[in-house]
């Protein structure tokens, strides 16, 4: 039987995640279903006992292909040494830290059967370390019409979509080295495919606040960011994408590099000055013609990237900071009403939900 589903999983320093997204992956299929996947680990140089654990698991289980790389090379591309032995007409990027729940795989395949799309997106959660799973902001967005200004709200990773792979091979599309490296893939993907599916169902289980993630690693790397959204735009060139797209995109990177500037985790106060002066030169480099603000508080910090106002910035920053701690200190707070008796008097709570 042909290889419909290639599932490529990146392993980097994860010893302690590695056999339950390996196992989640396989978990539930019937033989038949089994026989159209392959999965590829790629060993990027671990440091850990990641490599080992990749061959004996291999050993004891079958059905996992181990390419290991002789010196780190990072995610995006050890990804593509991964993508380079596929042989399925799907790939898909399953990081080797998450997992999938039960019956993802194989909701998968019956869709790709079903509608032979470019491009699969699915839905997932944020799992936290206590195991407690959320919603992501973007999911209500795949209930909606699968159309291209809409879904390019939805988190833009690599690993909630499930592309077929001679699009990536028609575009050149693959993934630059670097941190953020899913930036110059994740929407092009979705702009270059003409036949874009949603399959929405929770099929991915994603963790975050994970030590050593890069989203909860204060580094200058993040300021490679910069450089993705540069390389985005030449591939938004190359494709041709639209005015209303470009706007799209544009709007969205903005509200991005804010989330990352604001960001106690990833960005030292010492580097956040000069975070944000990088963020009004992409401004001014990529800024759309005819390009209208978003409405609310997310246009008041366009304003203030636009006009290079980073005191008025910082200002508006530490008020909405007080403000949510304020406002979790009350809900956190019982309010007692006063007694001026003796007598004691039952506490009164109230909720500010």
């Amino acid at each position: 039987m042909d290889v419909l589903l290639t599932v490529v999983v990146p392993v980097y320093a994860v010893e302690g995640f590695l056999a339950a997204c390996l196992d989640s992956i396989r978990a539930g299929l019937t033989p038949e279903a089994n026989a159209s996947v392959e999965v590829i680990a790629v060993d990027d140089a671990s440091p850990d006992r990641c490599g080992a654990m990749l061959d004996a698991y291999a050993a004891e289980h079958g059905g996992l292909r181990v390419l290991h790389l002789s010196s780190n090379v990072g995610l995006g591309l050890a990804r593509n040494a991964g993508l380079a032995e596929a042989t399925g007409r799907y790939v898909w990027f399953v990081d080797s830290d998450d997992r999938l729940p039960p019956g993802s795989v194989h909701a998968v395949l019956e869709r790709l059967r079903e509608s032979a799309p470019d491009l699969l997106l699915v839905d997932h959660l944020r799992e936290h370390a206590d195991g407690r799973l959320e919603p992501d902001a973007s999911s209500p967005l795949l209930a909606g019409p699968a159309t291209v200004d809409r879904l390019l709200g939805v988190q833009h990773t690599a690993w909630n979509r499930i592309t077929r792979r001679g699009l990536l091979t028609e575009h050149g599309l693959r993934f630059p080295a670097g941190w953020y490296e899913d930036i110059p893939f994740s929407n092009p993907v979705l702009i270059a495919a003409e036949r874009v599916e949603v399959l929405n169902r929770v099929c991915y289980h994603y963790r975050v606040g994970r030590p050593g993630a890069i989203t909860a690693t204060r580094s200058e790397r993040h300021f490679e960011a910069f450089e993705q959204y540069d390389e985005l735009h030449e591939r938004l060139d190359r494709l041709g994408a639209p005015p209303a797209v470009r706007s799209r995109a544009f709007t969205l990177m903005i509200n991005h590099l804010l989330v990352v500037a604001g960001n106690d985790a990833r960005m030292h106060p010492s580097c956040r000055r000069r975070f944000f002066r990088g963020i009004v030169r992409q401004y001014r480099r990529h800024l759309p013609s005819g390009y209208r603000r978003p409405a609310g508080a997310a246009g008041l910090k366009h304003r203030l990237v636009e006009a290079n106002s980073y005191a008025l910035y910082s200002a508006l920053r530490g008020m909405y900071r007080l403000t949510a701690l304020r406002q979790r200190s009350t809900e956190r707070t019982p309010a007692v009403s006063p007694d001026l008796s003796s007598t004691p008097r039952p506490v009164q709570t109230t909720s500010l939900r």
